[in-house]
């Protein structure tokens, strides 16, 4: 699958595989050279100088790097981001620092990676009840370990 990449900015780099088999395209930080500090629990926008159409049928998924989660204590705010077919802006890393201390990504820094998926469309229909099964209603924990 080809996608097409709009750069807004001349130094964006396009998404990269760290490896022939990897799921994940790492999206690096464009910050015109700079650096931008991310305090203490908080939540910092990371651009990414790209626009990315996504083909209909499918989304992008925007996952934390397990290197920058692990060392970094960084990871995007929203867990996984979902960047419809639809969305022709910016894609932006709302990245958050879980740690006590200050954190910073530079210029070129990967930020996170993204993983392009098909979805299904459904409808909902409402129903008076739903049909039985053996679990049931059995929420958190109720299958065992």
């Amino acid at each position: 699958m080809e996608l097409q990449v709009k750069k807004l900015h001349p130094a964006a780099k396009l998404p990269t595989r760290g490896s022939a088999q990897a799921a994940g395209y790492d999206l690096y930080a464009c910050l015109d050279g700079g650096r931008r500090e991310i305090p203490p629990h908080s939540t910092v926008a990371i651009p990414t100088g790209l626009c990315i159409a996504i083909p209909d049928g499918y989304f992008a998924a925007v996952f934390a790097r397990s290197g920058l989660a692990a060392k970094e204590g960084l990871r995007p705010a929203n867990c996984v981001g979902v960047c419809d077919s639809d969305y022709r802006g910016e894609y932006l890393v709302m990245l958050h620092n879980d740690t006590d201390q200050p954190r910073s990504v530079s210029d070129g820094d990967r930020v996170a990676q993204m993983v392009v998926l098909p979805y299904l469309p459904v409808t909902f229909t409402e129903v008076a009840a739903l049909d039985e099964t053996e679990r049931g209603a059995g929420g958190f924990g109720s299958t065992g370990r």
